[in-house]
């Protein structure tokens, strides 16, 4: 089954708008076994748009085209598509009707154009709008077997049409075939070569399942996908192959879900202990906590913590003995741990970690740019870290924003 996804409109070719309804519709046909061959942009142009009907017709058994559907002189799709499968246009009744009461609601007169938005093509099936008042047509040419899909354009439209309306008719339609089920693994302290370095001989040979690695800031996934007929045929299959992956770098992963971190895995770990952390920042100005609460709900695991960027600050507001800062300086081992034990004393959590280091663009004390101090305070004691790292100013914070959250993690399930 080969599929082709023609986003129609001028904006997108200007760069006015970004196209993220083709990477949400590939997610989501590859989710119902359906592949995705070629995708492309066409301007509101009724040649052009023509023209390209006539190439996907040729390739792909599923032409979806998104955009084009509104009531303005510009929204062509519907038309071009009837005239190039050779059927008339005709009116939606449930659409027409929900037009017609939206006017009432809004105690609006409408125009003639704004029921171009209820035309659907005759044999087609319509899609009912959730979001918006433009029809989507589902339609299978008799002569070719091409199915055309269209959609609005929003994405607050095209997505509820595609998931409550379009996803059960093609799970009908191609109810036989294999699907695609996928499994994300998530991985931190280890880069994208050397991840596929050391998996090369499972890539190199992959055939059903297969392994995709995507490089993401400060950590790699991996996703993997099989072909078949049933969640439970898929299963043991990529179960087996995760346990060969595993045995390779699993001391590197932390995490599964596509949507997932290793800010929310720390979290889950946190409140399944019963613990909570607080943190001294220096380095990183905050951000670590930033990360902590965008998360909802985070306040029971954690109460708040401490910002303090100066030197004085650190004095004041964690208690630090100002000879030991005039003794060692701020970016070294003997403050980040005195950073940490305070910090953890004074919030009266479980766990604390400080940060404290060198973000640039100059060098600090004699530290070089990029070189930062980690600490971590429990019950146990206290433990220093040191890391340099290369990259601009945001580029260093971030890592070393993600190296505690390891390091927390690590602490947590050890």
């Amino acid at each position: 089954m080969r599929a082709e996804i023609i986003a129609v409109g001028t904006e997108i070719l200007l760069g006015q708008i970004v196209n993220t309804n083709a990477t949400f519709l590939s997610k989501e046909l590859a989710n119902l076994g359906i592949e995705v061959y070629y995708q492309s942009v066409v301007g509101d142009n009724r040649d052009r748009l023509k023209g390209q009907l006539e190439i996907a017709e040729k390739r792909s058994d599923l032409i979806v085209l998104c955009g084009g559907l509104g009531p303005t002189e510009d929204d062509l799709t519907k038309q071009v598509v009837a005239e190039h499968v050779g059927e008339s246009l005709i009116q939606d009744p449930l659409g027409y009707e929900k037009l017609i009461d939206y006017g009432k609601k809004q105690n609006r007169a409408l125009t003639e154009n704004n029921f171009l938005q209820t035309l659907i093509l005759t044999n087609s099936q319509a899609l009912q709008n959730p979001t918006g008042l433009a029809v989507g047509i589902f339609y299978t040419a008799e002569e070719s077997q091409t199915t055309y899909l269209l959609l609005p354009g929003p994405p607050k439209e095209l997505q509820p049409m595609m998931v409550q309306s379009v996803r059960p008719i093609l799970k009908q339609v191609y109810q036989e075939s294999s699907q695609l089920y996928s499994r994300v693994l998530r991985f931190y302290g280890i880069g994208e070569s050397r991840l596929v370095t050391e998996l090369s001989d499972l890539i190199a040979t992959q055939v059903n399942p297969t392994i995709a690695p995507y490089a993401k800031e400060n950590e790699v996934t991996l996703r993997l996908t099989v072909k078949t007929t049933s969640e439970e045929l898929a299963g043991p299959l990529l179960d087996d192959l995760e346990t060969k992956i595993q045995t390779r770098v699993g001391n590197y992963f932390y995490g599964y879900g596509e949507d997932n971190s290793l800010v929310k895995v720390v979290v889950a770990l946190l409140e399944e202990k019963g613990k909570r952390v607080t943190a001294a920042e220096s380095l990183t100005a905050g951000a670590f906590q930033r990360s902590l609460g965008e998360l909802s709900g985070v306040s029971s695991v954690f109460p708040g913590g401490f910002v303090t960027y100066s030197a004085q600050t650190k004095i004041d507001f964690l208690q630090i003995d100002y000879t030991l800062i005039e003794e060692f300086g701020t970016v070294s081992q003997e403050c980040v741990e005195a950073m940490a034990i305070q910090s953890r004393k004074l919030a009266q959590t479980d766990y604390a970690l400080a940060f404290t280091g060198v973000a640039g663009p100059d060098e600090l004390e004699g530290q070089a740019v990029g070189s930062f101090w980690i600490g971590l305070a429990s019950n146990e004691g206290v433990s220093s870290h040191f890391y340099q790292v290369a990259g601009n100013r945001e580029t260093i914070q971030n890592r070393a924003v993600m190296a505690g959250f390891e390091l927390l993690r690590r602490e947590l399930i050890k």
